[in-house]
């Protein structure tokens, strides 16, 4: 396909194949919600003030499928098994530790989710903004035909955001958005918690049945035996089953991190001649710098080593 821009001794414009003759539409809405938390007091609280959405239906049915499993598991924990336990200290204690990591959880999603992934200005490969971008005679940038945008280095298209997206590694239909440079973090944080709290539930199911037994179901639970058991028994498949997924994602996200290689790349061996940073640089270029807290908290946007941006639309 044959390129409109051109520029005398000037950066070359090459055009992207694509099945696509034109744009697509965008899959994204961004939504204002400034006024609002203006009126309501609450801007100075809330660092995000748009609100980035996909509209894909499988991803809204995957994140609202995520929601009710969590709750589920808050249910099961704290009105099954805590509530009616005799040994009050034992179940404040682990009330307090499931929900604290249950609401990290639930932040962490919501910040992935709502948040820009890194995209690319949509429609900015105009010639006045590459002449802007001061680049050298000779320099080969591209253009992507789907979003009409400038393809920086590593940025990928994605085909639900239709979006260029700034070291997008995959797009995740459980956060019904793309995994890129500017909500990594909370996506490593969003699987870390979800990890803590299957574990600890399944600790908590196998601890109860296991008391529940031996006390033959007197005083251990408000609800019949049977459907103790049936509470349990769900509780414990899901709490294996997304404990071991999320912690295999958890391990393959940090592991990306730490090789400064994105998913995409990696499956397309592309990653090409970039100079790879130290381990603990690519975390800090990832969770910002310098290491505190802040690392684990889906509240605090990270503060980059780099002077770029940090994006929350």
């Amino acid at each position: 396909m044959d390129d409109p821009l051109e520029f005398p001794d000037g950066p070359v414009v090459k055009t992207l194949r694509s099945r696509h003759k034109g744009p697509v539409e965008d899959g994204v809405k961004t939504i204002n919600c400034g006024p609002f938390l203006r009126k309501t007091g609450l801007s100075w609280i809330v660092t995000c003030q748009y609100l980035w959405c996909v509209k894909d239906i499988c991803g809204i049915i995957c994140c609202v499928f995520t929601w009710m499993l969590i709750l589920y598991a808050e249910y099961v924990v704290l009105y099954v098994m805590l509530w009616h336990n005799p040994y009050t200290t034992w179940s404040f204690i682990n009330a307090v530790i499931f929900q604290f990591f249950a609401f990290m959880a639930i932040s962490s999603h919501m910040k992935t989710m709502w948040s820009d992934p890194g995209s690319v200005p949509k429609g900015n490969a105009t010639r006045e903004h590459i002449l802007r971008m001061g680049l050298r005679a000779g320099q080969v940038v591209f253009k992507c035909p789907k979003c009409v945008s400038i393809k920086p280095e590593r940025a990928h298209h994605c085909s639900v955001c239709q979006r260029c997206i700034k070291k997008m590694d995959h797009h995740c239909p459980w956060v019904n958005n793309c995994v890129g440079e500017n909500n990594q973090k909370f996506f490593v944080l969003f699987t870390m918690y979800i990890c803590l709290i299957s574990f600890h539930s399944l600790y908590m199911s196998v601890y109860h049945f296991i008391t529940c037994v031996g006390k033959e179901w007197k005083l251990c639970s408000g609800f019949s035996p049977p459907a103790t058991t049936v509470f349990l028994i769900f509780l414990i498949f899901e709490g294996l089953l997304f404990g071991i997924f999320t912690a295999i994602m958890c391990g393959t996200q940090l592991t990306a991190i730490c090789s400064d290689e994105t998913g995409i790349e990696n499956l397309k061996k592309d990653s090409g001649e970039l100079e790879k940073r130290s381990y603990w640089l690519s975390l800090k270029s990832v969770f910002g710098h310098p290491f505190s807290w802040r690392w684990f908290s889906p509240f605090s946007n990270p503060k980059f080593t780099n002077n770029a941006s940090y994006h929350c639309v």
